[in-house]
């Protein structure tokens, strides 16, 4: 008989992460360019272990663009199977809220992983997004204005 260890380290591990979509007065949300790769991003980052995604947005806001401000609601989640490149995983997309002139002036971003942030209308998010990543973020813009959250699978609403 397998002890419950084994047992546990045989169970599937998906890859997680969790972000946070900010906005301005005008309803703008806002984007973070990584240093490392070519793509705009939602303040977030990778689930670590023993993190929720929620503590995860949390500490990635504070470490990201130093605002200590609680998240709030779940907007999306996205499951994507694995493919050639990626692992399999669920992304959570939480609600930041508005942000006031006051706390955008006090974004302060860490210059080895960001190199600015911006806020986007719908009409103007950047092309250097992927479109899982844009999919996402449209989505939970309207669930935003709707006040719930919605639930993908592999962009496909269920």
């Amino acid at each position: 008989m397998a002890s419950s260890k084994s047992y546990l380290e045989s169970l599937p591990k998906k890859r997680m992460g969790a972000g946070c979509l900010f906005f301005d007065e005008h309803g703008c949300v806002m984007l973070v360019k990584p240093t490392y790769k070519p793509n705009w991003e939602i303040p977030g980052g990778v689930v670590e272990l023993n993190e929720s995604p929620k503590q995860c947005c949390q500490r990635e806001v504070r470490e990201e663009i130093g605002l200590e401000r609680k998240i709030g609601d779940l907007l999306v989640v996205d499951y994507n199977s694995q493919t050639d490149n990626k692992t399999e995983s669920l992304m959570f997309i939480f609600n930041g809220g508005t942000l006031t002139l006051s706390e955008i002036e006090s974004v302060q971003i860490r210059g080895d992983e960001l190199s600015e942030f911006r806020f986007f209308t719908i009409e103007t998010l950047p092309k250097e997004m992927t479109g899982t990543l844009r999919n996402r973020v449209l989505a939970a813009w309207q669930q935003a204005k709707k006040g719930n959250g919605v639930y993908f699978e592999n962009q496909e609403q269920i």
